[in-house]
């Protein structure tokens, strides 16, 4: 099964006095690249929700957010001042970078940014770390389902363009004998315009045969035919992004070749259409997990 990088997935409960949030996002990327914004009281548990995205997502931009809200109850607040005066001064010189007005009512904007205000918090007590575990695998399997999904459609596009690939391949073979006549014909013209007598018919068969070979195409399509083969059974193993792409390089090889020994207007037309088709593989071929 083909998955892709690109997923979400969000999960949220009520635990006792809290709702926990969890929302998880992935983009494409060559390697695990992951984000993390979490509140403070959740520090000590960063290690074991990092290894546990690590070892259940394998690759991508992983952007987690984890948000906590405590029921409202009567316990005393406090403004963090030197955080508060830090906001203030960004704003202020963020200001005079863009050149717009500062806010008209900065309290009303300072006391929301995170951590201003500072009340006194309950630890998290063990069934809520086990209930917010719960949560980050609901998550997980969320986003793993969307990439299953997204990888389906991926899979599906794949085939197409290959199959594509490979009816514009045997298009092509029906100019193959056309394109010997015409060289042949060619060098003929040529050689008559040129020539002040007979010329050996014998030596100008052998010399043509040279050059057609050189123009043979059929190792070229035997490969891209077994490269095109070798994508699709990819498509069903394991790990598979990097892999599909060197595969995917090889066929840009032999249809790059195809072009360079064409030498017919019709056939070089569909080269043309394999490289587009080609590209269009390439370019998804990144979000591939």
């Amino acid at each position: 099964m083909t998955l892709s990088m690109t997923g979400y997935g969000k999960a949220q409960a009520e635990i006792g006095k809290r709702k926990i949030s969890i929302e998880l996002r992935s983009l494409n990327s060559k390697q695990l690249d992951l984000s993390m914004r979490i509140p403070s009281l959740l520090k000590e548990k960063e290690t074991e929700i990092r290894n546990e995205i690590q070892k259940r997502l394998e690759r991508g931009k992983i952007d987690l957010l984890i948000q906590l809200e405590t029921e409202q109850i009567d316990t005393p607040c406090s403004i963090n001042r030197a955080l508060l005066e830090s906001y203030y001064r960004d704003i202020l010189e963020t200001s005079g970078i863009l050149r717009i007005s500062p806010p008209s009512d900065p309290w009303s904007v300072l006391l929301k940014l995170p951590d201003v205000l500072k009340g006194e918090h309950p630890d998290m007590e063990a069934q809520e770390w086990t209930a917010l575990m719960d949560l980050l695998d609901q998550a997980i399997e969320q986003l793993n389902a969307f990439r299953k999904q997204e990888g389906a459609m991926l899979e599906a596009f794949f085939l197409n363009k290959l199959q594509a690939i490979e009816s514009l391949l045997r298009e092509l073979e029906s100019f193959e004998a056309e394109r010997i006549d015409k060289v042949k014909t060619r060098l003929e013209e040529g050689l008559q315009k040129v020539a002040a007598q007979d010329y050996d018919r014998n030596r100008f068969e052998q010399e043509l045969i040279y050059y057609i070979e050189k123009l043979d195409v059929s190792e070229e399509k035997s490969r891209l035919i077994n490269h095109c083969e070798y994508f699709k059974s990819t498509l069903n193993t394991e790990g598979k992004g990097k892999k599909l792409g060197f595969i995917v390089q090889e066929m840009g090889r032999e249809i790059n070749t195809l072009g360079s020994k064409a030498n017919h207007a019709e056939m070089q037309r569909l080269v043309v259409s394999m490289k587009d088709e080609l590209e269009q593989i390439k370019e998804q071929i990144l979000n591939v997990l």
